[in-house]
């Protein structure tokens, strides 16, 4: 079948549950053939209203190529005297004096910690899995793997205090611990 001369094809449905009481035939068409006519420009709503001259003189940059658009950019940079370059240091500027403004600068104070267990000597192993398993609610296969391969890190966000008790309880065992 060629494309140019079937536009639908037809579809027939019928319910064979419930029998209507003349079989009529219920048809779908669907469309093969591609739209003929196409949107090739979608004009945004402009918030601002321009005189006409912007306008046409907006149209025309719009329709540049790429090349076209440099050698335009190269012009008015030459022409005027200007560069996209001589912009920055004002706009650092203003960001300086902005920020100048906030005030001194306040350093936050860290609230969470992380506890890393750097070594086990072997002579102290059970002992820090005891400890571990006493500080976490691991099994004893989950903490003997935690102090294998170490340095790892045994407790994530946790308070200072918290932090201080658990490396206080697992240097106490025989580990070497950092709070970091």
């Amino acid at each position: 079948m060629a494309a140019n001369t079937l536009s639908t094809i037809s579809l027939a449905l019928r319910s064979p549950s419930y029998p209507s009481p003349a079989p009529r035939p219920t048809f779908v068409h669907f469309p093969t053939a591609k739209p003929t006519h196409r949107l090739t420009h979608f004009r945004p709503i402009s918030a601002v209203s321009a005189p006409e001259k912007i306008e046409e003189l907006g149209a025309q940059i719009s329709s540049l190529t790429l090349e076209e658009a440099k050698t335009l950019v190269d012009y008015l940079q030459e022409k005027l005297g200007v560069s996209a370059a001589s912009f920055a240091p004002v706009a650092v500027a203003g960001a300086a004096v902005a920020g100048a403004d906030a005030g001194p600068a306040v350093v936050e104070e860290k609230t969470e910690f992380d506890v890393v267990i750097e070594d086990v000597p072997s002579a102290s192993r059970i002992s820090v899995i005891k400890a571990v398993r006493a500080l976490t609610s691991l099994a004893l296969k989950e903490a003997k793997e935690l102090i294998e391969g170490l340095p790892k890190k045994f407790k994530e966000g946790v308070s200072k205090d918290e932090a201080e008790e658990a490396k206080k309880q697992l240097e106490e065992a025989g580990a070497k611990i950092a709070i970091v």
